[in-house]
């Protein structure tokens, strides 16, 4: 495992307020192994519009995030939630926001001892900084179709997409969360297939078989809701989840309950019925308790949203190491699986997708859900990724180290 380098990560999530995602899990590892990691917590792509639902739900969360400075974690990782203006679509914006995170971020490499770092970017408006730090190297982890995200954000498209198109260009490796972009980024250009590489989702798998290899005590919140339950959690937002589905399944099977649990910004239509129920946020240590209780694990997403569609939802392999039944709506990502978990193909096919996860699951599907994520650990991405950060590392003089 690679030890003693040095690497900044821009992150396209915060560290505080999310589901740990990939980008968190990973860098946890290579803070361990004894490597100097600073986590920037996600600079945006720009705020949502004046008229969106979502804008003060989203400047009260940076706020807070904002106001825990410079953090080490129990791991060692250095977290930071860097000022920044969050206008992009100005040229003077993105001139300014260059100056500062550049400021900023060669602060804390002086205080921490960071030299000529490895820079992990996962956020296309990091570009401003590429070249700026003294990196020896550069790492694009690609994690959605960037430019199709106009729900949060509203920044254009085609700037986003310039960005993105900068970065692959200039990284020395690109990673892919997901089949559907590694697929087609790698068929239209050679030179980025060169330097390309698929490094997928993972998942801690014992925490999460957890949910059935061990008694857990039933929370108060979901005890009181009757059997079968729909259990989802991650995030809860009204255009990520198909709310369509969830009122006609509810109008044909109003005995099922959907529990949601998760971050959102605003409330979903959809919890005005009587069945479903949001349960807020828990904590990561707290998921196998909850996903204990659940009878299946749902994931509604809007499939006819072109940006959800490139997902790859890190809660599937999440689900499948609980053991418990899995009903999805179509991904690319997980085509590969069908059988092992179930992929619905209507509104009428996903109701009858759950009757045969309540009424006919198995032992032995049970098995084969947790064999087919069991060695797909985060321990396991890490490495892959510590060994390919090694190959580079030998094409120059080692990360955090004198030339």
């Amino acid at each position: 495992m690679l030890k003693d380098a040095s690497i900044i990560c821009f992150a396209g999530e915060d560290w505080w307020y999310h589901h740990q995602h990939s980008k968190n899990h990973i860098m946890r590892r290579l803070a361990r192994a004894g490597n100097k990691v600073i986590f920037v917590n996600s600079i945006s792509m720009g705020l949502p519009s004046l008229t969106s639902v979502d804008l003060w739900a989203k400047i009260k969360r940076k706020l807070k995030s904002y106001a825990r400075l410079v953090r080490r974690t129990e791991d060692g990782v250095i977290v930071v939630s860097p000022l920044t203006i969050p206008i992009y679509s100005n040229a003077l914006a993105r001139t300014l926001n260059r100056g500062l995170l550049v400021a900023q971020i060669r602060l804390l490499m002086v205080a921490f001892n960071l030299r000529r770092p490895i820079l992990w970017i996962a956020i296309p408006t990091a570009r401003e900084v590429v070249g700026k730090l003294g990196e020896s190297a550069l790492i694009y982890h690609v994690s959605d179709k960037y430019d199709l995200n106009q729900m949060d954000h509203a920044t254009p498209g085609s700037l986003i997409s310039e960005m993105h198109k900068d970065l692959l260009q200039r990284a020395d490796l690109v990673y892919f969360s997901g089949r559907k972009l590694f697929d087609e980024e790698t068929a239209s250009s050679p030179a980025i297939a060169n330097k390309a590489k698929l490094l997928e989702h993972g998942v801690d798998y014992d925490h999460f078989a957890s949910a059935t290899s061990r008694e857990w005590p039933e929370e108060a919140d979901i005890a009181a809701i009757p059997h079968p339950r729909l259990g989802y959690f991650g995030a809860v937002e009204p255009w990520l989840i198909d709310q369509r589905l969830i009122r006609y399944v509810s109008l044909k099977r109003p005995e099922w309950q959907w529990v949601f649990l998760g971050l959102r910004a605003s409330p979903l239509e959809v919890e005005a019925l009587a069945n479903v129920h949001y349960l807020g946020s828990k904590p990561y240590s707290e998921m196998p308790r909850y996903a204990a209780r659940f009878d299946v694990c749902v994931l509604p997403w809007a499939s006819d949203n072109e940006w959800v569609a490139y997902g790859s939802a890190i809660k599937v392999r999440e689900y499948l190491a609980t053991g418990k039944p899995v009903v999805i709506t179509p991904l690319y990502e997980y085509e590969h699986l069908d059988g092992i978990l179930r992929i619905s193909r209507g509104y009428d096919d996903f109701i009858t997708k759950v009757e045969d996860a309540l009424e006919r699951d198995t032992e032995t599907a049970r098995k084969a859900r947790q064999d087919a994520v069991r060695e797909s650990t985060w321990d396991v991405r890490a490495l892959m990724a510590s060994d390919d950060m090694e190959e580079l590392f030998s094409k120059s003089p080692p990360l955090g180290k004198d030339d």
